[in-house]
C-alpha cells in the first residue's frame, strides 16, 4: 500500500521516520510486530498512550536463547541458564519489539513523545538479583534512540517462569500526539 506523497512522488517504500533512522544506525531493524502467542493484541490505544502487550526477545520469529537468568555463582539448578549480559541484550530486543508493536498501531514512531513506563521480568534463578541490570538493556536502547522521550519510569520483576521460557520480557506504556 502507498500513501498519497509516495505515489505522487514515484517512491517505491514510505520515508523512514527519524527513530527508525536511529535504530538503523544502532545497527537495528525494526521487525514486523511479532504475532501473538496467545489470546492478545500486541497493543492497544487508550486516549494517546500505546499499552504493549509483553514482548519477547523474537529474532526471526525465534528466541535466540531459553532458560533462568544466572550469574553462575549462585543456586545449582541443572535447567539451561542465561548470562545476565546475554539476557540485557535480549532485553534490548524486546523494546525494539516493543516499538514494532507500538508502530503497528499508530503508523509512526516519530509521534511518541514519551515513553512512560517500561515493566520487565526477567526469569531468574532463585538467588539471582540483578534484574534492574538485565532491563537497563530495554532502558539504554529506548534513551539512545528516542532521547529524553525515552526516559521513563520503570519495574524489573524477578520470575520464575516465562512463556517458551523466555529468559526476558519487556512491556511499554508510550504516549503519542
Amino acid at each position: 500500500m502507498t500513501t498519497p506523497q509516495e505515489t505522487a512522488s514515484g517512491a517505491a517504500a514510505a520515508p523512514i521516520s527519524a527513530v527508525e533512522q536511529r535504530l538503523a544506525e544502532l545497527g537495528v531493524t525494526l521487525p514486523d510486530v511479532a504475532a501473538p502467542v496467545a489470546a492478545y493484541v500486541p497493543a492497544v490505544i487508550s486516549g494517546n498512550h500505546v499499552y504493549t502487550s509483553g514482548q519477547l526477545p523474537f529474532i526471526d520469529g525465534k528466541l535466540p536463547a531459553a532458560g533462568k537468568v544466572s550469574a553462575g555463582d549462585e543456586g545449582s539448578s541443572d535447567e539451561p541458564t542465561v548470562s545476565p549480559e546475554e539476557a540485557k541484550e535480549y532485553a534490548a530486543v524486546c523494546a525494539v519489539n516493543a516499538l514494532a508493536a507500538v508502530k503497528s498501531v499508530i503508523g509512526d514512531l516519530d509521534r511518541i513523545t514519551r515513553i512512560v513506563k517500561v515493566v520487565g521480568f526477567v526469569s531468574s534463578d532463585p538467588s539471582f538479583t540483578g534484574q534492574p541490570g538485565v532491563i537497563n538493556g530495554a532502558s539504554e536502547l529506548l534513551g539512545r534512540v528516542l532521547g529524553d522521550a525515552g526516559q521513563h519510569a520503570r519495574s524489573a520483576v524477578g520470575v520464575s517462569v516465562l512463556p517458551l521460557d523466555s529468559p526476558v520480557e519487556v512491556e511499554l506504556i508510550a504516549e503519542f500526539s
